[in-house]
């Protein structure tokens, strides 16, 4: 797209923060919307709004028109994991709550997968100029999942009562500020922000980092991302597994401090040695995913039940915004004599921002959720 729209490292940067930054506003408002019409009812809105923007990316005749259908899909891209994330922790129980999110959500690291797959496949077939349209198209296949989620998933029968009863007060933003609850509130959002400053800043770049600073072709760019992909695979659902057995918080920052020490180590790996980047790959993948793990159970778990859609809608999208600023602020130091690679060491910075949030915040596992 870069090179089809004439644009610079720092515009294409911004095709991202936009998405993203949008996507908190949008994570956050489906947050209100699990609150106030359910959870399964919001996760059909958001994946519809995410499938027809995704498809319109792809009929983009200019780059301005881009990034506006880009915030769009971000409204909808925005809301699925709080809607998604919140409805299966709901259903776990509190002894295994920390994997089942964690399983459910290693599907993306699927996903990601197919993707690459599909960009190596799209990208041989099809000239530049079109293929980056035809990988947009793709995005229609999740409308299926509307039609299944529609007739097969319901919200727990608990939380509908909680939701009938609650009223009016159901889906506050006030109250998740309120005293008691604006300590959680303020943490929970800096852990978001670093750990998706850092996670955005990988999955962003990584992929032009190996095409232009490690000089590898399609085929080689998405061999080496299946190797990192495998990693993220692994880290999901071992992430989950320790996440139940050491607790959230020891988790968490256990991985947080080691996506640091292993982006830095992939990104200035010297020319030359791109076995070695490959190898780093696994453990890069592996970390920086696996403290995504107990995200999804660890804020369903720090807010009651009538504000917790709103309360993990909030956080972890408010973190999706600035965490968004990350990819556009690389692309910028990109242009320096820091280079890409010296740029990519910025993302680290998210992780230790996460490391520190965690000490404001309690744990949480095996709490049951009422």
């Amino acid at each position: 797209m870069a090179s089809y729209f004439a644009i610079s490292t720092g515009e294409a940067g911004l095709l991202t923060t936009v998405t993203l930054v949008v996507s908190a506003l949008g994570g956050a408002l489906a947050g209100i919307l699990c609150d106030k019409i359910g959870r399964v009812r919001t996760l059909q809105v958001t994946v519809a709004t995410y499938t027809i923007f995704t498809v319109l990316c792809g009929f983009a005749p200019n780059f301005e028109t881009l990034l506006v259908f880009r915030a769009f899909q971000g409204l909808g891209f925005g809301g699925e994991w709080a809607a998604g994330a919140i409805l299966v922790a709901e259903y776990a129980k509190p002894k295994y709550r920390g994997r089942a999110v964690a399983y459910v959500q290693s599907a993306w690291a699927v996903g990601w997968g197919l993707a690459v797959l599909v960009y190596t496949i799209v990208f041989q077939v099809f000239s530049e100029d079109i293929a980056w349209r035809v990988l947009f198209w793709t995005g229609a296949m999740p409308a299926l999942l509307i039609i299944w989620v529609r007739r097969h998933v319901t919200d727990t029968e608990a939380v509908t009562a909680k939701r009938e009863s609650a009223g009016k007060q159901r889906g506050s933003f006030r109250a998740i500020f309120r005293r008691d609850l604006l300590r959680t509130t303020f943490f929970a959002s800096l852990l978001a922000t670093g750990v998706q400053g850092g996670y955005y800043t990988l999955a962003s770049w990584l992929p032009t980092y190996l095409k232009k600073s490690r000089e590898l072709d399609v085929v080689g760019t998405g061999g080496y991302l299946f190797i990192l992909i495998s990693g993220a695979f692994m880290g999901y659902v071992s992430g989950g597994i320790l996440a139940d057995k050491l607790g959230r918080k020891r988790t968490m920052q256990l991985f947080a401090s080691l996506s640091v020490v292993f982006m830095v180590c992939y990104t200035q790996v010297p020319d030359g040695a791109n076995t070695l980047v490959m190898l780093l790959g696994f453990p890069l993948g592996f970390c920086t995913s696996a403290i995504f793990s107990g995200f999804g159970s660890f804020l369903s778990e720090l807010y009651p039940s009538e504000y917790r859609g709103t309360g993990q809608g909030f956080t972890y999208n408010f973190g999706r915004a600035l965490g968004a600023v990350f990819p556009t602020i690389v692309g910028f130091m990109a242009s320096t004599a820091l280079g890409l690679g010296g740029a990519m060491i910025f993302g680290a910075v998210g992780y230790v921002i996460a490391v520190i949030a965690l000490f404001g915040l309690p744990e949480t596992a095996g709490i049951e959720l009422k």
